[in-house]
């Protein structure tokens, strides 16, 4: 304790070395110390980049900590298959240790089981499986110098790493010069942590721990019940056979960090993203030209409109309305029914659900509740809205059924609660089952399924009743003009206003805009990359819902100039269609992007791309429709017909 205090309290040198004391002269001189305690270091599931599957910390044998009770883990966090764990990491605060033992393991690949442990280590090595640890709810990182002098925070490390046949190095194998033996794995089994700190001098005295970073190295010891850090790297031949002994060691330092505060401790993890790093001119650019297009579209289509309204106004006569051309021949047929109004009006139901699920959860996450930190917040969050929004999904899917002439009402509520989350269900299911059967982490346990499916038929589904009794119960919508007895021929159709030409356009303006965006939403997703810009995010889903509106009347209008009055389907699968390029886009991404292998790996992939798939085309095809409807009702209410 420094002198120049002058302090001289009874009980000072019963203080404990290591501790932060801290010396106060105002208003009155007294010390504060902040003893010694316990750091915990927690374990998370490993991942990879080249395999889907997650797998547990103890699935690889690693040393493991008995009879301590785990983290309880949120609802986000089993779905996307998180199981933190405790470890036999454990430090004293301010309390440096050198080549501390955790454990030695020994495996004898004569034996079974302790073949199959090994078989499975170097399995974890070949594809590149990390570790990820957690101190404080902050990730461990491990920091290293990428191109131009940048440094990357990664927040995990791998395994170890292997060298193949041919003597070329993979993965984390080329940072070392002295892994090159050809077909051998090397292992990390030694960690240096260092654990900065920042000390608390306002307030409630104490020290926080604002970083933790690490440095994975490969170890052999000269003796490995008493090791000394040294020796060559560790290393497992890949046809070794006998008796292998692998100790895992750590070595703890800490750091006084004055300049990082506790509230932007996760400022250096997130600002080494590659996101950050990306062209923030060309995003800006495309979503200016999105808008400006947006703009002229919706400028011509006011002052064309403007034109037509007043000219069919205009006309008094008998011969002039004998004369009628354009969308205004089809007024007494543009309200007709449609075909398949029953699977329309279920699709409508849940595109509203999930439209509401979005914009509250991207809203939610604008305000900093769902960020990085909150670990399995974001999907809880989505998960309980979309139960909670039954009530809308059942109103919207009987309002509009009725406005179809429906009578079937039993049927479209069970389809508006049952189709569309059954099939996402059925899907999630099946893939559920594959992961199980890898013995996956990722495979949610039994518990939880039977607690999201009490979620969906206790709460979503009443609710989803309610909803369409209300939805039933008012009047039908009132359409500004009357439906014909029978129906208008429409004449032959141009190529381009032809249904499926007019459908592919459609979304490739709405996709315009969200492409860049997607790219790094799937590496979140399928790289295991920190997501954290969701202020930039709900921006380009206003822009989203903007074009997909403005697209889809446009070539509705288009439609109805050409006599063709079958808009509501087909405004629904011209702004869905952009979800068919969604799904293209996956598919170039898995070929071109991602390093997955393995047949389970790939049916995941896929499985998972489809449920977003489906998601995203009754969300869009919603838009397109809801937008549609308004243009309609709105031309057709301003002109006079007879």
């Amino acid at each position: 304790v420094s002198t120049e205090c002058g302090w001289s309290f009874p009980g000072l040198s019963q203080v404990p070395p290591q501790s932060v004391c801290v010396c106060i002269k105002s208003p009155d001189v007294f010390v504060a110390c902040l003893f010694q305690s316990t750091i915990e270091l927690f374990v998370n599931r490993l991942d990879s980049v080249e395999s889907v599957l997650p797998y547990e910390y103890t699935a690889f044998d690693f040393c493991a900590v008995e009879a301590e009770k785990r983290p309880s883990e949120n609802l986000g966090q089993v779905l996307f298959g998180e199981r933190i764990e405790p470890s036999p990491y454990k430090f004293t605060f301010k309390k440096s240790e050198k080549c501390q033992l955790v454990c030695n393991k020994k495996y004898n690949t004569n034996l079974p089981t302790d073949k199959t442990y090994m078989d499975f280590l170097k399995k974890g090595m070949l594809l590149n499986y990390q570790h990820h640890w957690i101190v404080d709810n902050m990730p461990v990182t491990w920091c290293y110098d990428v191109e131009d002098g940048q440094k990357f925070c990664n927040p995990g490390f791998p395994i170890g790493c292997y060298v193949t046949e041919g003597g070329q190095p993979k993965d984390a194998c080329v940072v070392n010069s002295d892994f090159s033996e050809k077909d051998t794995f090397y292992i990390f089994n030694h960690v240096d942590i260092t654990i900065h700190y920042h000390v608390v001098e306002t307030g409630e005295l104490g020290a926080r721990l604002v970083a933790a970073k690490m440095e994975p190295r490969s170890y052999k010891h000269t003796n490995a019940d008493a090791p000394d850090c040294q020796g060559g790297p560790m290393f497992i031949k890949n046809k070794d056979s006998g008796d292998m002994k692998i100790p895992y060691t750590y070595s703890i330092a800490f750091v006084e960090d004055k300049k990082i505060r506790w509230a932007s401790r996760w400022d250096y993890i997130l600002e080494s993203m590659p996101h950050t790093n990306i062209q923030w001119f060309s995003i800006m650019n495309s979503l200016v030209i999105v808008l400006f297009l947006s703009g002229m579209v919706a400028m011509i289509m006011l002052r064309t409109l403007h034109k037509d309204i007043a000219r069919y106004n205009q006309m008094d006569s008998v011969e002039d309305a004998q004369e009628e051309f354009g969308w205004k021949l089809v007024h007494g047929d543009v309200f007709r029914p449609p075909r398949k109004g029953m699977l329309l009006s279920v699709f409508l139901g849940s595109g509203t659900q999930i439209f509401i699920m979005t914009f509250v959860t991207l809203f939610f996450a604008c305000l900093g509740f769902l960020s990085p930190a909150n670990r399995g917040a974001l999907m809880t969050c989505a998960v309980v809205l979309w139960v909670l929004l039954g009530t809308p999904a059942g109103y919207v899917a009987a309002r509009f059924y009725k406005s179809f002439g429906g009578e079937k009402w039993k049927t479209n509520v069970l389809l508006t609660a049952f189709l569309c989350p059954g099939v996402v269900f059925a899907d999630f299911f099946l893939m559920n089952l594959i992961l199980w059967w890898e013995g996956s982490s990722a495979a949610m346990p039994f518990g939880t399924l039977v607690a999201i499916l009490a979620l969906w038929f206790c709460i979503s589904v009443p609710l989803t009743f309610i909803g369409a009794y209300f939805g039933f119960k008012r009047t039908g919508i009132e359409h500004p003009v009357r439906t014909n007895q029978i129906p208008r021929q429409i004449p032959e159709q141009s190529f381009y206003t032809k249904p499926l030409p007019g459908i592919v356009m459609g979304g490739i303006l709405p996709f315009g805009c969200i492409f860049i965006q997607l790219f790094f939403i799937l590496n979140s997703i399928w790289s295991h990359q920190m997501y954290y810009m969701f202020g930039f995010l709900f921006l380009v889903f206003i822009i989203l819902v903007i074009t997909c509106s403005e697209a889809t009347i446009l070539l509705c209008y288009f439609h109805l100039c050409a006599e063709d009055y079958h808009w509501q389907w087909r405004s629904f699968l011209t702004s869905g269609f952009t979800a068919v390029y969604f799904l293209v886009y996956a598919i170039h991404y898995f070929l071109s992007k991602l390093q997955i292998t393995g047949l389970a790996s790939t049916i995941l992939y896929f499985g998972y791309t489809m449920i977003m798939t489906l998601i995203f085309f009754l969300f869009t095809g919603t838009i397109g429709f809801f937008a549609c409807f308004w243009f309609v009702t709105k031309i057709y209410s301003v002109v006079k017909v007879d």
